[in-house]
């Protein structure tokens, strides 16, 4: 293995003061037993301020972290793309994102790496419902992403378990794909057509996640519902338009 090999933690963070001290101190703690242990790899992060009303941007400022601050809110998918156009002009082999609420265990960051680094995948995505331990998230959204699962099985061929989980890590060749077609709102399901269209091998390997540590989820009810109906039609379109640049080519 290259030992040179650079990795770049994407953290997207909507006010996320409850957390972010936390999940940086995590992050942090893990460089430092990789570096200890002569890891293959050197991990960066970047937290992406997404417009942030807290004060998460002021935390970011006064603990000196690697951060971004974006002027707007541009919403998850937004501060994701952000990452990936960083990652993409300063030649990271690897992105991984992570959420800023403390749900992903930084623990199983190799397991997400094995399949990129054997040239197995492109996309590895973090599932919880492989294994079917830790948080599971409630009732209503794993019905909604059983729901989605099936529709991207319908439209790709490709069975995803869990297709709503942001903990996800790409390699050389999607990073660059992202940095410049990437979906907005919520853009876990649309990701993986995404990777699917672009022939892209996407893989899952067993994760825990944990609950949010502190704050609350901006996916309200009714966001829940517009998620729902947005990216069901997404998905629907992406697969079409595909289907229609490849008749025209």
């Amino acid at each position: 293995m290259d030992k040179t090999r650079k990795v770049l933690i994407i953290i997207p963070a909507y006010n996320e003061s409850e957390n972010i001290e936390q999940v940086i101190g995590r992050i942090t703690a893990h460089q430092s037993a990789s570096q200890a242990a002569d890891c293959e790899f050197r991990y960066d992060y970047l937290i992406v301020n997404d417009g942030s009303t807290d004060n998460t941007l002021k935390i970011c400022k006064e603990r000196r972290y690697q951060y971004l601050d974006l002027p707007i809110n541009l919403g998850i998918g937004g501060a994701v793309q952000a990452g990936y156009v960083y990652a993409c002009k300063n030649d990271y082999d690897i992105a991984v994102q992570i959420d800023g609420d403390g749900q992903h265990d930084i623990a199983y960051l190799e397991e997400l790496l094995k399949p990129l680094i054997s040239g197995e995948a492109d996309v590895v995505i973090g599932s919880r419902f492989l294994r079917k331990e830790g948080y599971q998230s409630s009732l209503a959204r794993r019905t909604g992403g059983k729901m989605l699962s099936r529709l991207i099985r319908l439209t790709t061929g490709k069975k995803i378990y869990d297709v709503t989980s942001g903990y996800r890590a790409v390699n050389r060749k999607f990073i660059e794909i992202y940095s410049k077609d990437y979906p907005t709102d919520f853009p876990e399901p649309e990701a993986i057509v995404t990777a699917v269209m672009y022939r892209g091998r996407v893989m899952e390997v067993p994760v825990q996640m944990k609950a949010r540590e502190g704050g609350k989820s901006s996916i309200t009810f009714r966001k829940s519902i517009y998620y729902m109906i947005k990216v069901t039609l997404a998905i629907l379109v992406c697969r079409l338009s595909y289907g229609v640049r490849r008749a025209k080519g």
